[in-house]
This record gives C-alpha cells, sequence and structure tokens, in this order.
C-alpha cells in the first residue's frame, strides 16, 4: 500500500510502488483482452510463521497491533493468496488494471498520532 500512502524517508520506495501501479493499467491495455493485468497492494501482512527458525526473532504481535486493522486483525499470507486466487478466476474476468487494496482496511483508518 505504499503507492497510496508513505512515512518520512521513504521517497524512493513509495515512487517505486507507484510506479508498479502505472506499470499495471498500461500493461492492461497492451495486453488486453488476451490477457488481465491487476496488481495487489497488500498491507501489514504477518509472515512471521513462514520465516526460517533463525531469522523469526521478532516480537510478537500486539493486541494494539490488531486493534489498528478496521477487520481487527493483522494480515496472514492466506489473504494475499485468496485475492491472488480471486482475479485469476472466472469470476473476475471484467477486472482489469485495477489496484486491489488488500489491508485490512488501514488505508480507510485515520490514525493520528
Amino acid at each position: 500500500t505504499r503507492a497510496l500512502m508513505s512515512e518520512q524517508h521513504t521517497e524512493a520506495y513509495s515512487a517505486s510502488k507507484a510506479g508498479l501501479l502505472g506499470l499495471t493499467h498500461a500493461l492492461a491495455i497492451s495486453l488486453g483482452p488476451q490477457i488481465r493485468v491487476n496488481a495487489i497492494l497488500p498491507g501489514w501482512i504477518d509472515v512471521s510463521t513462514w520465516k526460517r527458525s533463525d531469522l523469526a526473532h521478532q516480537e510478537p504481535l500486539t493486541a494494539e497491533d490488531h486493534r489498528q486493522h478496521p477487520v481487527g486483525r493483522v494480515g496472514r499470507p492466506h489473504d494475499i493468496a485468496a485475492a491472488c486466487l480471486y482475479l485469476a478466476s472466472e469470476e473476475a474476468s471484467f477486472i482489469t488494471g485495477q489496484a486491489l487494496v488488500a489491508d485490512g482496511g488501514m488505508t480507510v483508518k485515520m490514525i493520528y498520532v
């Protein structure tokens, strides 16, 4: 979701993510109608159970981490896999050139620091 929102000192990273959105819609035009092109913008996804044990030295998620999300929890890899499967399915055959935000609602929630 860094193409849509940023933090201090992340200019290059945010710009590169925004570039992927431009690439998505340009490819959708160039490759359609044979190929549909969409982007998935994942939010905070907990991948701690997917890391090698020697790299998994991160703090456990807190209740506050989960409360930051309107859906009440941090995302899981399965959430992104489900979005991929949906976009690849016949049910999404009329969707191309789009950015699907899968972030548990964080980009629409106003957070005051």
